[in-house]
């Protein structure tokens, strides 16, 4: 929870809002603010969804093979929980596109505009690769171990190399997925109880996390920053790098270091409430939250209730409270809307079964479609791709996988239904 929260506070505060020729633009604030790139060391937290994912994966596939389902039936069941979620985002930025379209607005500045909303999705095209995968590297994880994650680490090594020599090696793109493959296999070991679990060995890991970044960065050739900052400096998250992999170890000796007092807190009733309110919409909060931040653009800046100021000025920090409460309010409103698809995605108990007939090969291809389809929209970028901005044949893609992902869950048996 706290974890998104930063995600999402983050991306909102460095939304720098500008004039150009066609109306308002806008661009990363990191690179005009100094001071930010170590600050991104505590708001770049997306290896712990990795890590905690992992955590939560292994623990659901142990349940899912106790209940007799297969591993392709606990990707449909966890495909569906993400997809339609994400699918909704899509259909609503496709109708907005078409709606402003029609209202005379120009399609470039549109195209941004959808492109900002969409952002969070790169995330999920990455995160839905490791699912899709979780079946087999769960398994390698049983059988190899700390073998696995080492070998991940090497070849991120591998690519960093071939990037720091202005090359580009067959295996480069293989960077997008290893990174953030290795630190959910970092999760298993988690759920498997191999990592400390004491808080002085725990905080003894985040240490060596953080001597190990420091020397990458500070002292060694990696970019402080953790995220993306305009200019041809590498970035670290893009695709992952060892620098990313070392923050990503001072971030899981923290967890593991805080884990039994947070443990407590959550086991209170009001906390437990809260999380458990909180945990049943985070989906909707991370894939709407750029999209909150767009409709605060139209209405804050658009509007002229905020000023277009220089970025980085003191005008500039003091709207952002205004800023960040404007993209509140269009969050809650998104939630308020968006949040019981989420809750009825998630319903059911795993356990299913999709074999290998017609059902089989219909989740195969739903699946598919929808990394294909979810990739190329997370990669396309703000130019205007289509009549709907974004590129076409990716919104029917993704629509058509997560149609056939629906059927195949639909047709999935259960033990209880087999035996019947």
């Amino acid at each position: 929870m706290v974890a998104i929260w930063a995600v999402v506070l983050g991306h909102w505060y460095l939304v720098a809002v500008t004039r150009v020729d066609d109306g308002l633009g806008g661009r990363n604030a990191l690179g005009d603010l100094g001071w930010a790139p170590p600050v991104t060391w505590a708001f770049q937290v997306m290896p712990l969804f990795f890590f905690v994912g992992g955590l939560a994966n292994a623990g659901s596939l142990a349940r899912h093979a106790a209940r007799g389902g297969d591993g392709l039936g606990w990707i449909v069941h966890r495909y569906r929980r993400l997809v339609v979620p994400a699918a909704a985002l899509l259909a609503t930025v496709a109708t907005a596109v078409a709606g402003a379209r029609a209202a005379g607005a120009d399609l470039e500045v549109v195209a941004r505009g959808a492109w900002v909303a969409t952002v969070p999705l790169w995330f999920l095209a990455v995160y839905l690769a490791v699912v899709a995968l979780a079946p087999l590297s769960h398994a390698a994880h049983r059988r190899w171990g700390w073998t696995v994650p080492a070998l991940l680490v090497a070849v991120v090594g591998l690519v960093d190399a071939t990037r720091f020599a202005g090359r580009d090696a067959w295996f480069s793109d293989a960077g997008y997925l290893v990174g953030w493959l290795a630190i959910h296999q970092v999760g298993y070991a988690w759920h498997d109880g191999r990592l400390p679990t004491r808080p002085r060995p725990a905080a003894a890991l985040a240490g060596i996390g953080l001597v190990t970044l420091v020397g990458l960065t500070v002292v060694g050739p990696y970019p402080v920053s953790m995220v993306n900052v305009p200019g041809p400096e590498l970035d670290n998250a893009d695709p992952p790098t060892l620098a990313l992999l070392a923050l990503a170890v001072v971030q899981i000796g923290v967890v593991l270091a805080v884990r039994d007092p947070a443990t407590r807190w959550v086991s209170r009733d009001r906390p437990r409430r809260l999380v458990g309110r909180v945990h049943g919409m985070l989906l909707t909060l991370f894939c709407w939250h750029m999209a909150a931040a767009v409709l605060a653009v139209v209405v804050l800046y658009g509007g002229g209730i905020i000023p277009v100021v220089s970025v980085g000025s003191a005008a500039w920090l003091g709207w952002r409270v205004p800023w960040l409460t404007g993209c509140a309010v269009g969050l809650a409103l998104f939630v308020l809307l968006a949040a019981p698809l989420e809750r009825a995605t998630a319903a059911g108990a795993p356990g299913a079964h999709v074999g290998r007939g017609a059902s089989g090969l219909a989740a195969l291809v739903g699946i598919g479609a929808v990394l294909v389809g979810m990739w190329r929209i997370a990669v396309a970028g703000s130019a205007v791709h289509g009549a709907l901005a974004l590129p076409t044949e990716a919104l029917i893609t993704v629509g058509v996988g997560v149609a056939l992902i629906t059927v195949a869950a639909a047709r999935a048996t259960r033990p209880a239904d087999r035996r019947a």
